[in-house]
């Protein structure tokens, strides 16, 4: 089998994956193996939903069948087997991630793990205040004259949080824009992020452009200002390999049901001693040491953010879905998403009518392409593409400002995972070149 060193990211040669390889993978894949419309499944969504392999179904159902039981609750026996899967689960994450377990907190998804910080931080100013907690909240705490910063890139769910912290708090929430080619402006970012700086929220990964961003550069801007740094993983957890502690990141938020496992199950990393002090987000049972009528003491993290019961089976089928993806290879994946992303843009630039969106192709980019049919309308491009079998996304994605920076309201998006083939990108492009045709555009 040959061998790849690209991109530059890889520190050492990996076997390529090929079509022969995923067409065994597929065969994990039970959802893939359908009709629809009379045609076979090309699912290229992924961005928004992954498909699930059986080893992850199957990690889910077997916890129901053998050790379901409510954790850390119980002196009994499934209790107690239910609770250290749920744990081992939380090591299996951090080890993915390159975090520490108590840094591992579970949360519903990404935007709960957005929500749960900009609302502890908002609870830092109150207990600052009030002369509650550590000492070292003032600092995090946020008022009028400070700044939180985003990017105009931004997915609603790293950009609606910061705005409401910012009403919440009297802070100012700026963003670092996008040149025309939608990268970032780097040259305007410095003038942006300054001392007043308590916080630069940003993509790793855009789920529009596929521009991957350049973490450390943006991370140690915001560090020399002072700034806790967030950084949304929603679109590079599932497709290359992740480690925080290298990208020096003070938090970050993934979804499992972008990376092979079930809704309802996400992560957000924090460094330990920034966690161990800020206030709670959510409050009840589980996340307590002490409880009174007047009021309550609260446990470190992780357990300090996860009140109530738990997402037990679905926090063991994400650690299922990490293993699959690390017996896989990360690094293997994501230049394989590499090469069908360029292949995608390669072939959509072909095609007269089409404005894509993001890197020209031959620029790296992660494996998906977003794009604009001149003259039919997003739905209209992705209702023919479903009559043939081929499923997308269309709309703004969740991303509005974006979207209108570039003077669009919505766009078709297509986005591979481990599961797709050159042949499924053929099929697509294909597809995509009868779109006019058929609509007389």
């Amino acid at each position: 089998m040959a061998l790849v060193s690209t991109p530059a990211t890889l520190e050492r040669a990996v076997p390529v994956m090929d079509n022969a390889e995923v067409l065994r993978i597929r065969n994990d894949f039970p959802v893939l193996n359908q009709l629809v419309n009379g045609q076979p499944l090309v699912y290229l969504d992924s961005g928004a939903t992954s498909q699930n392999p059986v080893s992850v179904i199957e990690a889910e159902q077997e916890f129901y069948e053998q050790r379901n039981a409510a954790v850390h609750r119980g002196a009994h026996h499934l209790a107690v087997e239910a609770t250290e899967v749920f744990e081992d689960a939380r090591q299996t994450i951090a080890d993915f991630i390159g975090a520490e377990y108590e840094e591992t907190i579970w949360t519903s998804n990404a935007t709960e793990g957005l929500n749960l910080l900009s609302y502890a931080l908002s609870n830092a100013g109150l207990w600052a205040a009030q002369g509650r907690g550590d000492q070292r909240l003032g600092e995090l705490a946020l008022g009028p004259g400070d700044e939180i910063v985003v990017t105009e890139m931004e997915h609603h769910a790293n950009l609606i949080p910061w705005q409401e912290l910012a009403f919440r708090t009297g802070a100012t929430l700026r963003y670092i824009p996008i040149a025309d080619d939608g990268n970032l402006r780097m040259d305007q970012a410095g003038g942006i992020v300054g001392p007043r700086t308590k916080v630069l929220a940003f993509t790793h990964a855009s789920n529009v452009l596929g521009i991957i961003n350049p973490v450390k550069e943006l991370a140690a801007l915001g560090h020399t200002a002072g700034a806790l740094v967030v950084l949304d993983a929603c679109q590079s957890a599932p497709h290359l390999p992740l480690n925080v502690k290298e990208l020096d990141v003070d938090f970050a938020v993934f979804s499992g049901h972008k990376m092979l496992a079930p809704t309802g199950i996400g992560v957000l990393y924090g460094r330990q001693e920034l966690l161990d002090i800020l206030p709670p987000f959510l409050t009840g049972g589980s996340m307590i040491t002490t409880v009174t009528l007047e009021r309550a003491e609260y446990l470190p993290a992780p357990q300090r953010f996860e009140a109530g019961t738990q997402r037990i089976s679905q926090a063991v089928a994400l650690a299922a879905a990490a293993n699959y993806l690390t017996e896989t290879g990360l690094d293997r994946i994501h230049a394989w998403e590499a090469e069908l992303g360029q292949r995608m843009v390669a072939g959509l630039e072909s095609i007269p009518g089409i404005r894509v969106l993001g890197p020209a192709a031959g620029k790296e980019r992660i494996g998906l392409a977003a794009f604009d049919v001149d003259g039919v309308h997003a739905h209209d491009v992705g209702q023919f593409l479903d009559s043939r079998g081929i499923a997308v996304r269309v709309g703004h994605h969740c991303a509005q400002p974006l979207h209108r920076r570039l003077g669009l309201t919505a766009t078709t998006r297509a986005s591979a995972y481990l599961y797709n083939t050159t042949d499924d990108v053929d099929r697509f492009l294909e597809a995509v070149a009868g779109v006019r045709a058929y609509f007389r555009a």
